[in-house]
């Protein structure tokens, strides 16, 4: 128990640094004005269905669950090919992140995370996540239950479904949370009966859904007969983004990894590729994502 508590003692101290600081924090005015803008709705739902895949784009488990009595606790850090400063139709989000001297990300997103889980009876297995936006004061919260359907075969995989829900937390005018289903297989090999070595892949289908609160829009012009400092002009230069529906964004991620268990020790690493479908605005624009690419590493206990 005291190394499980200096495990995660660890944890808070490396990401407590990276919570504190705030490059990163979102600032949604930089999407645009949308009154004046017609793509500033689009921007926001881009930004909106990146978001969520890079939140939900870690899955650093196998198939197999760990046991009705079995606890684990887990280190585990993403980085994310996310980067927030231009999209494929050529907008850049200068203050889609905090602008200051470096507007936007500019690079790699780093998301490190604890995770950890608690076999249950009848393969079944409960699980949360708590992960930290790198260089800012968001952090995204995933609870996640997971069943086996076929585990412990000699000859056969195991095979398994997990449920997950996840939302972001502290981000500025911006409400959002993503979820869906995860279907995974593996198998696991025996090295010299002192370690074990799992390879494991599945496919995530997962949606998002996200709002935004009334955004202040300092030079938008006033209608006819309303003076500036007055409550009314307050609220004309006020508005939302259009809801991100949940069941309406989408995407797809395939994933694949590595788990090696020595002792009580794991060890592992993942790939993964989310595909962002595109989508078409009111005005027929068409709007696409990049492909979301992730690097998942983990290092925790098993007991």
């Amino acid at each position: 128990m005291r190394t499980l508590t200096k495990l995660l003692l660890t944890a808070l101290v490396l990401v407590g640094t990276t919570a504190l600081a705030g490059p990163n924090d979102l600032v949604l005015e930089g999407l645009g004005d949308p009154s004046t803008d017609p793509a500033a709705h689009a921007r926001f739902r881009i930004l909106s269905r990146e978001l969520g895949a890079a939140l939900s784009s870690t899955n650093l488990m196998p198939a197999e669950t760990l046991g009705h009595s079995a606890f684990a606790a887990a280190l585990e850090l993403s980085v994310l090919s996310l980067d927030t400063r231009s999209s494929a139709d050529g907008f850049r989000y200068p203050t889609r992140f905090d602008p200051g001297d470096n507007p936007g990300l500019g690079g790699p997103l780093l998301l490190p995370s604890v995770h950890v889980r608690k076999g249950l009876p009848f393969s079944l297995e409960l699980g949360g996540r708590i992960g930290w936006v790198d260089r800012s004061r968001m952090f995204a919260a995933t609870a996640e239950l997971k069943w086996a359907v076929t585990e412990g075969f000699a000859h056969l995989p195991d095979v398994a479904v997990r449920g997950y829900a996840t939302r972001l937390f502290n981000a500025r005018d911006l409400s959002l949370v993503t979820g869906g289903l995860d279907f995974g297989v593996s198998k696991q090999f025996p090295i010299g009966g002192m370690a074990t070595l799992t390879p494991y892949g599945g496919w995530n289908p997962g949606f998002t859904g996200a709002s935004s609160g009334r955004l202040f829009f300092a030079g938008r012009d006033l209608p006819a007969g309303v003076e500036e400092g007055t409550v009314e002009a307050l609220l004309a230069k006020t508005d939302p983004y259009s809801d991100v529906r949940f069941l309406e964004n989408m995407h797809h991620r395939f994933y694949g990894g590595l788990r090696f268990i020595s002792g009580s020790i794991q060890l592992g690493a993942e790939v993964s590729f989310s595909s962002i479908p595109g989508f078409e605005d009111d005005a027929g624009q068409q709007h696409d994502a990049p492909p979301l690419l992730g690097f998942n590493t983990m290092l925790g206990l098993d007991f």
